[in-house]
């Protein structure tokens, strides 16, 4: 059996994560002492390396006890388990095209400052400047409403 310190230590976790996925019911092997002090087996131990393996892959705990759930049942959940997966593939790729989509604009903006900074163009990146040149972007700026 294995402290939690053991067992941070094996799997790369901190003494903090191992308590919090215990107590979220994500390690159902562990035990406790007469102390109540947490003891690990094996097989928590394994149990461990799977969870650490699904929050790196940015699945949310709720999910991973989802999971770990139809892991307990058994071999006749494998389908579920594997839709569950393939849910969690298809969020990962929106949050990888979203992510491109802020590269790109983040490529533009260094370009624009790149521009600023070898006098090319103005800084159209200040608000402060902003009034001076509505002219230049009317597109993006949005009309003041009358005050009335």
């Amino acid at each position: 059996m294995y402290t939690v310190k053991e067992v941070a230590q094996v799997t790369g976790l901190t003494e903090h994560a191992v308590r919090f996925y215990s107590d979220k019911g994500l390690v159902p092997s562990v035990q406790r002492n007469v102390n109540n002090i947490r003891l690990f087996d094996d097989e928590s131990v394994n149990w461990l390396h799977g969870i650490k393996c699904l929050k790196q892959s940015g699945m949310p705990i709720g999910v991973i006890k989802m999971y770990i759930d139809l892991c307990l049942e058994g071999d006749s959940t494998i389908s579920q388990r594997y839709t569950l997966m393939m849910e969690h593939k298809k969020a990962a790729l929106a949050k990888l095209e979203e992510a491109r989509l802020h590269v790109a604009h983040l490529e533009e903006k260094t370009a624009l400052y790149q521009a600023i900074l070898e006098h090319h163009t103005l800084d159209t990146t200040n608000p402060v400047n902003w009034d001076r040149i509505q002219h230049m972007h009317g597109d993006v700026f949005y009309k003041a409403a009358p005050r009335g």
